[in-house]
């Protein structure tokens, strides 16, 4: 895969145009096309390419296998998960852990199982007094 193949897949993950990329880094369209010719872009602009996905400059020049894009995450996947594990390892409220109340805020808010989950912020509030 070339240089400007990963580019035009990072983008189209990101539901981005390869248009909408070069207006954001500052370069010019016809420069990240230019790409597809195996032009390799000089250092900086690797660097640039590479920040604005968040990936590694090796990956974009395919030294490296994975890709650690940020990846959205899905608050109902999330709070219909039994897992709280899952709570610790990708959020937090203002840079500590959540709390018991705050997971259950955001189950009642992003769960499939509204009544049951309502019940057990109640019973939280109930302990927490």
């Amino acid at each position: 895969m070339t240089i400007f193949e990963r580019i035009k897949e990072l983008a189209t993950k990101r539901k981005i145009s390869l248009q909408k990329v070069a207006e954001d880094l500052g370069l010019s369209t016809n420069y990240i096309y230019n790409l597809r010719y195996s032009k390799t872009p000089n250092a900086d602009k690797l660097a640039l390419i590479a920040d604005y996905f968040d990936v590694s400059v090796d990956y974009l020049l395919g030294r490296a296998e994975a890709k650690p894009v940020n990846e959205p995450i899905d608050l109902a996947e999330v709070a219909n998960s039994d897992d709280d594990a899952i709570f610790d390892s990708i959020l937090s409220a203002g840079g500590r852990p959540l709390t018991d109340k705050d997971k259950a805020m955001i189950k009642l808010v992003f769960a499939d199982r509204w009544e049951e989950l309502q019940q057990k912020a109640k019973d939280l509030k109930d302990s927490e007094k």
